[in-house]
């Protein structure tokens, strides 16, 4: 019995906290009021939960204005979210697309402005994109956007009304790749979906993780020249938080480069399509990887 009070005592006045010191720490962490970003936060929540001893306060269906102040005021510890909403709305940049310097002008104005921390990212890019049918994309031969400027005059576009709204939208899009569609036509919502395969549209614009890409088996056109901006999800952290909580970011790095943009895609499509549970589809997908047991 001495020799265990002994050692209790030895870690206390060591480190000057318990040898448990995680537990009874809870982090918060938040996500946005959608299918993506509430399966992500499913994912982190069980990583830390089984990794950690910290306990998970889960705040999700958030919208980002919201979430943003959450974690800028302290309310939210960490959250995934893109690095084009950091970089265009956080940051109010403009001068390049080019996902890389996006992603290192983020991370450094985030750190100097704001003390939050952009992990590296997960590897998946939730950006615009067009899409078409494959029996379209195959008699045009159509792979890149390029590809598609040649015979757009021949093809119907489908688009939100934002889109064809937008400076990064497609009036600048068809600038850049010098693009002029036989019609246009804002359609909003799932009924892109229908237009396209009731062949009213030739062409759908969409988020390139989508789940109903797969639905409609559509097929997403390469953006060769980067027009949209990039919108890789990243883990964010309050600078506190990372040493409040210091086995989040080591946490955080089995994420790294684990998903690509089909491979969200297809777990967006098993909640919003197949309507399973967005905790069942995070957990079965970390279990897959190897990142919890069972």
């Amino acid at each position: 019995m001495k020799k265990i009070v002994l050692v209790w005592g030895f870690c206390v006045l060591l480190l000057g906290v318990s040898c448990n010191s995680g537990k009874g720490k809870t982090i918060v962490v938040g996500a946005k009021d959608y299918t993506e970003q509430d399966i992500l936060g499913n994912m982190l929540n069980f990583l830390i939960t089984e990794h950690t001893d910290y306990k998970v306060d889960y705040k999700h269906e958030i919208s980002s204005s919201i979430l943003w102040a959450a974690i800028k005021s302290g309310d939210v510890d960490l959250s995934i979210d893109y690095t084009g909403t950091m970089y265009a709305h956080v940051l109010k940049g403009t001068e390049t697309h080019d996902p890389q310097e996006v992603y290192e002008i983020s991370k450094k104005g985030l750190k100097d402005e704001y003390q939050i921390l952009m992990l590296n990212p997960l590897g998946f890019n939730n950006t615009y994109t067009l899409s078409v049918r494959p029996e379209t994309a195959e008699k045009y031969g159509l792979k890149t956007y390029s590809d598609l400027a040649k015979v757009s005059h021949e093809l119907i576009l489908g688009g939100t009304f934002e889109i064809f709204n937008r400076n990064d939208g497609i009036p600048n899009l068809k600038k850049t790749y010098n693009m002029s569609f036989k019609e246009e036509k804002a359609i909003d919502g799932i009924l892109r979906y229908t237009a396209i395969n009731n062949n009213e549209i030739d062409i759908t614009t969409a988020f390139s993780t989508d789940g109903m890409l797969i639905e409609h088996n559509l097929t997403v056109l390469e953006d060769d020249k980067n027009f949209f901006p990039p919108y890789h999800a990243v883990p964010l952290i309050r600078e506190d938080s990372a040493k409040k909580f210091p086995e989040i970011i080591p946490l955080m790095e089995k994420l790294h480069n684990l998903f690509t943009d089909e491979t969200m895609r297809d777990l967006n499509y098993q909640v919003e399509v197949l309507k399973r549970n967005h905790a069942e589809v995070a957990k079965e997908f970390l279990i897959a990887k190897g990142l919890i047991s069972n």
